[in-house]
């Protein structure tokens, strides 16, 4: 977290650069000020995702009439290669950022709000507005969001006479009722990353707790409840070691009847035709609360060039980026839901595996509405406080407060 922080005060300092550049971005205007072509960076460099998105690109170059140039880099490495571009002057025309980064990036100056452009930001899900918010102006916009839920193996609870968990009662009974050899009833991720924190999330705000607060009872609460399902034995005590990946494995492998994950997972579940799985939103703690989750996903924002003509095409790109055709497309390829909340009934009846997290989404949050830029601190104080409770070294109501002075 350091080194990111370090990497983002240089980007301000930086970022004045970019302001200054005159055509910065990698295409080409014609003479008479036609924009031809634009240059869009973004992580989507594993497939399918990479031909997958390509094929929205392409849609879109189409209808505006210019050519794309794409570049694709590692996601890890995608903020130093902003701050490089920015430092030569040669910002894409078009970014794609992780919802989380785009306020931090905002905060820069560097890139340009959609209100200058007349962009249509209505219809989608608030808690994606959110994340693309900064001082009150909209950033950027996510074709598709992702959240987490929980999914089982019917056959699994079928046969143990378990309903699939709805409240934290439900969820430790069922888990311990389905805990049996080398099975545990469930298995989560609470690793000592951002990973860890992602997946407390839904547990912790489903509860009314606040990353503004993390010393609240409230918090504690859900601290306490995942305390509880490796102290009985209902979830591994190798959770604190186990990324959302391992935690998929753990359950194609048949040693766990539930796991908190995301819908990213569910290519991998239909490579195993053994495997049969169904999904339900996270559970709460009492009958009536709402079950809220934070939300995943990219946004693709315009930055600043120096280019009025490129930098106000590149906005009608992120705005077809994200219409109606490129939403259901990518939502339902890529097993993620669309952020326009009109188009839901339509994405669950044409693919019904993800009506739980079509649901979840609509009341999902972003992790930087309420803390912005100072969001990283608060999500490491969140994963090392879980360590601190998971391996007893503080109990769940101290936890926090101990991490945060750690």
């Amino acid at each position: 977290m350091k080194n990111r922080k370090l990497t983002l005060a240089a980007m301000t300092a930086i970022a004045p650069l970019a302001l200054t550049a005159c055509g910065g971005g990698g295409g080409s205007a014609s003479s008479s000020g036609e924009v031809e072509s634009l240059s869009v960076v973004d992580y989507y460099n594993n497939e399918p995702d990479k031909t997958l998105v390509q094929e929205a690109i392409d849609r879109c170059a189409t209808e505006l009439g210019v050519t794309i140039e794409r570049e694709t880099v590692p996601g890890k490495d995608l903020i130093q290669k902003v701050l490089q571009r920015a430092s030569s002057q040669t910002m894409p025309d078009v970014l794609m950022l992780d919802n989380p980064d785009v306020q931090e990036i905002a905060a820069t100056g560097g890139l340009s709000p959609l209100s200058d452009y007349d962009v249509d930001t209505s219809g989608f899900a608030q808690g994606m507005l959110d994340a693309a918010t900064y001082e009150g102006e909209v950033y950027g916009l996510a074709p598709t969001a992702n959240t987490l839920g929980i999914f089982y193996n019917p056959e699994l609870l079928g046969a143990a006479g378990v309903e699939p968990p709805t409240t934290w009662d439900e969820l430790k009974a069922a888990a311990e009722q389905l805990t049996e050899g080398d099975q545990y009833g469930i298995a989560f991720s609470a690793i000592a990353t951002y990973e860890g924190s992602w997946q407390f999330l839904p547990f912790m705000w489903s509860n009314g707790g606040e990353e503004t607060d993390l010393t609240s009872p409230e918090v504690a609460e859900a601290l306490a409840l995942w305390k509880d399902l490796v102290d009985s034995g209902s979830a591994s005590e190798a959770v604190i070691n186990w990324s959302q990946a391992d935690v998929k494995d753990q359950f194609v492998a048949g040693k766990a009847a539930m796991m908190v994950n995301g819908p990213w997972q569910i290519p991998a579940l239909q490579e195993n035709p053994d495997v049969k799985f169904a999904s339900v939103q996270i559970p709460v703690n009492e009958e009536g609360q709402t079950s809220i989750a934070p939300l995943g996903g990219e946004v693709w924002t315009v930055p600043v060039t120096g280019d009025d003509a490129k930098q106000a095409k590149s906005a009608e790109f992120v705005e077809c980026m994200s219409n109606d055709e490129n939403q259901l497309a990518l939502a339902e390829a890529r097993y993620t839901v669309p952020t326009k909340t009109a188009l839901a009934e339509e994405y669950v009846a044409k693919v019904p595996e993800m009506e739980s997290f079509t649901e979840q989404v609509a009341n999902a949050r972003s992790r930087t509405g309420q803390l912005g830029e100072e969001w990283p601190e608060a999500a490491t104080v969140i994963y090392n406080a879980i360590q601190l409770a998971l391996t007893g070294k503080a109990e769940p109501a101290e936890a926090f407060e101990q991490a945060s002075a750690g």
